[in-house]
């Protein structure tokens, strides 16, 4: 079933956004100080142009680690992605789910549009994985959690 929403989606939109996405990292990549961004416009990239059957995870919750994409620089570097590129990033992607919204069919697409929205806002900090990788992180996180309750 990915398979078949990802071709469907490359098709309705996802090549043009995934091309934002890298024209974004191109971007980044030619001002040099723009590198750090542009590796997560490059993976973010791929996931926009076949998101179905992958999530982004934040990586801390991912590794059960920091980095320098999870901490305080990692913040402000999200915060000046936003004001340069991540506003009309997010944008480009609401857009296109409020006009996969119009159509019941088209829900799915709006949801994936929604999503990619979001991560548009953040992505430093934030990788792509397979579901099943970011629900048996999310999984570990949770009973190493519970174990610490327990054992207070």
């Amino acid at each position: 079933m990915a398979l078949l929403g990802n071709i469907i989606w490359f098709i309705f939109g996802g090549f043009v956004m995934g091309l934002g996405w890298w024209l974004a990292g191109i971007i980044a990549f030619i001002s040099i100080i723009g590198i750090p961004w542009a590796k997560s416009c490059f993976v973010i990239g791929r996931f926009a142009f076949l998101p179905f059957g992958y999530e982004a995870i934040n990586r801390r919750e991912l590794q059960q680690k920091d980095d320098i994409g999870t901490s305080a620089f990692g913040t402000l570097g999200n915060i000046l992605w936003l004001i340069f590129f991540g506003w009309w990033l997010a944008l480009g992607h609401l857009i296109s789910a409020i006009a996969f919204f119009i159509i019941i069919i088209g829900i799915p697409f709006g949801i994936q549009h929604l999503k990619l929205a979001a991560i548009a806002l953040m992505p430093i900090g934030q990788t792509v994985v397979p579901k099943e990788v970011a629900r048996a992180a999310r999984e570990k996180n949770a009973h190493d959690h519970v174990d610490k309750l327990r054992n207070k």
